[in-house]
């Protein structure tokens, strides 16, 4: 399993190769989350004045100027929702976790150790909720925030254009907003422990997903259409008339 050496300092990342040494300043603390994320079932949950994307097992703040992304897997089944901002995309997932706290502990150490083999340059920063996780590529900075709650782990994605100071800029700021006005709900029915907390799109943005694959796949079919038309009519029969496309969706 592996473990995450806590920093000093909120500022002071931690190399990678130093998160399974000097084990007695290893901490496994339960998050505090007296300021966010909650969970469904809390009491008092402060949802703000802003304008929240509601998925089913995450309910989300949209920060200023966010725009929804949804990514679609064969089969047509969602595979991921993403908030794109001017300075990054942000990406808040849910997952079914045991009863007790640490969860994230165990899986920040192995999302370190899979980043650098990968060859990125990963380090650890103490963060308000313990541990993230930073990665640095050719092409992107990257940030993982997780937090424990009850039976669930939340995991925050952070990701920003490489030198771009997305590491300690706008995107980290406004990431840790979202994270703190997330709430999750867990539901009741018994999952494996790391199961993806369904995602369930709200019906106005899953009928403009509908419109919009309708709206590609006719504009494919009368592309393919037009060209079998070019290659079999003889040349001298004008082609087929074509319905004019239609205008994109606004989100």
């Amino acid at each position: 399993m592996g473990l995450l050496r806590r920093s000093k300092k909120s500022d002071e990342a931690v190399p990678a190769e130093a998160l399974d040494q000097q084990p007695d300043q290893i901490v496994d603390r339960q998050s505090d989350r007296s300021h966010g994320p909650f969970d469904a079932a809390e009491e008092e949950i402060p949802t703000g004045d802003n304008k929240r994307l509601n998925l089913g097992s995450v309910s989300i703040p949209m920060p200023p100027s966010g725009q929804v992304q949804v990514e679609m897997g064969q089969g047509g089944a969602v595979q991921g929702v993403h908030v794109a901002t001017p300075h990054g995309r942000i990406t808040v997932s849910a997952y079914a976790a045991p009863k007790s706290s640490g969860q994230w502990l165990t899986v920040s150490g192995e999302l370190a150790k899979s980043l650098q083999t990968d060859g990125a340059t990963v380090t650890t920063e103490e963060g308000p909720w313990g541990a993230e996780v930073l990665a640095s590529t050719d092409k992107a900075d990257i940030r993982f925030i997780g937090v424990d709650g009850p039976r669930w782990m939340i995991r925050l994605v952070a990701a920003g254009p490489a030198g771009k100071a997305s590491h300690d800029g706008e995107l980290s700021v406004m990431a840790r907003d979202v994270l703190r006005g997330t709430i999750v709900d867990r539901g009741d029915s018994p999952l494996p422990v790391r199961t993806p907390l369904p995602i369930t799109l709200p019906k106005a943005l899953h009928e403009q997903l509908i419109a919009m694959q309708q709206q590609q796949q006719a504009a494919a079919a009368r592309k393919a259409a037009q060209s079998g038309d070019v290659q079999q009519d003889p040349p001298q029969q004008d082609p087929p008339q074509q319905n004019p496309p239609q205008p994109p969706i606004q989100q």
